[in-house]
């Protein structure tokens, strides 16, 4: 599933190519992709809109229209967006065609089918599931040390799925949790209220830069990420533990372990990540 680096890179993309277009119509091939709207019903909210902006809230692209409607889009496993000129035909796997001014059609194509776009009005658009409880965004400004102290000190789950809950923070997955939990020398098992406040203030700052570094490199590809110009991400050439299982620790040698936490693969040094009780 793409990561905040990786919608951060398709929402920089969709903004070079479709802001300020307007569409014309729109034609749905798998109607559980537009949120219960039916196609016809999609078309009419989107029709004659013209995108504004394209935003980003954790994992979700925010396409902000005129007439006071945003399209909240949720790529998941396999989403994604490219441009291709009026006219062409769609493949198999484009389940969604905006048909733009200009001579454009953005293509929305997603192989697994488990993508959303949701359409509401702008001063609804937190009340869409996910966006509802989403933590804050790993920033500076929004991620504070005070706020993870707090947070982290009410739950006893295993730090792995806590960092993945979007509703801790915002945008992190499973590749950026085993990176930055082992920068900051944490066992994936540890128990969120057992990380001392100096470690905190460690994974705190990981976590800003590993996403932030990440974002510059246009995100990761692993498996089938690409950007909106069928570019693949170059982030996976500097993961320093994710998908390495078997390989040196780049920071002490020995060899990475990879095992399972809440059902994700995750790999971890057992020299640097050492488990403890208290």
């Amino acid at each position: 599933m793409p990561e905040l680096p990786e919608v951060e890179t398709v929402r920089r993309g969709l903004t070079n190519l479709v802001a300020g277009r307007t569409v014309q119509s729109t034609e749905v091939r798998w109607e559980k992709t537009v949120g219960g709207l039916t196609a016809a019903e999609f078309n009419d909210a989107l029709r004659n809109q013209k995108i504004i902006k394209i935003d980003r809230r954790g994992k979700y692209l925010l396409f902000r229209f005129t007439n006071d409607i945003t399209m909240v889009s949720h790529l998941r496993m396999e989403g994604s967006y490219y441009t291709v000129p009026t006219g062409t035909q769609p493949g198999k796997h484009d389940l969604v065609t905006f048909h733009l001014d200009e001579g454009i059609d953005l293509f929305y194509r997603d192989t697994r089918k488990f993508g959303r776009m949701n359409v509401v009005p702008n001063d609804k658009v937190m009340t869409v599931a996910g966006l509802a409880t989403i933590g804050p965004e790993p920033t500076e400004e929004t991620l504070t040390l005070d706020y993870m102290i707090s947070e982290f000190g009410k739950s006893k789950m295993h730090v792995k799925p806590f960092l993945l809950n979007q509703n801790h923070i915002a945008g992190l997955g499973n590749i950026y949790v085993d990176e930055t939990l082992w920068q900051s020398k944490i066992h994936p098992l540890i128990s969120a209220n057992k990380i001392t406040t100096e470690e905190l203030a460690i994974l705190r700052e990981n976590i800003i830069h590993e996403l932030a570094r990440a974002t510059e490199h246009h995100g990761t590809t692993v498996h089938s990420f690409t950007n909106v110009f069928g570019n693949a991400g170059e982030f996976q050439n500097e993961l320093q533990v994710y998908g390495r299982a078997g390989q040196p620790c780049l920071r002490c040698g020995e060899p990475l372990l990879k095992t399972k936490v809440a059902q994700r693969g995750t790999t971890y040094c057992p020299v640097c990540q050492v488990e403890r009780l208290k």
